[in-house]
């Protein structure tokens, strides 16, 4: 099967939610990394939570990292483990704004996770993941409406 060329086959919606996405796996990386530098000083409880958390971290955002990337390179493999992403970042952003008392990382993380969602479900990239099984939306055909 031909590569897809980046600039022609890829919507402007897929590289747009896989930034976003990207966005989201960088961070939880970078968690990972103040969890570990936190566990050398000595600032955890126990060595298991610190560095468990971190390994947590490490391992979920290096894989939305991953899903990010190949969404901005135009693989359709990266919207299902970005959605599955979204979906369960949407009650801790929900958390965030009520339970935690955070809603300004709450509303931020809201904002990036309805703003990917919604580049994940348009119509564009509906239409790009369904072109990989030759079911191009044809304008004379009343069944595609």
């Amino acid at each position: 099967m031909p590569k897809p060329s980046l600039s022609k086959s890829t919507p402007t919606t897929v590289r747009a939610a896989g930034a976003l996405v990207s966005l989201e796996g960088a961070v939880a990386v970078g968690v990972a990394v103040v969890l570990v530098i936190r566990g050398l000083l000595g600032h955890d409880q126990s060595v298991s939570s610190g560095y468990g958390t971190a390994a947590w971290f490490a391992i979920l955002g290096g894989a939305v990292f991953a899903a990010g990337l190949a969404l901005i390179f135009g693989r359709r493999w990266g919207r299902a483990i970005a959605i599955v992403a979204q979906l369960l970042l949407l009650p801790v952003a929900w958390s965030l704004l009520t339970d935690s008392h955070q809603p300004f990382f709450g509303v931020l993380l809201g904002v990036v996770v309805v703003a990917a969602l919604g580049c994940l479900f348009s119509s564009p990239t509906s239409k790009w993941m369904a072109a990989e099984y030759g079911q191009e939306a044809d304008a004379d055909n009343p069944s595609d409406r």
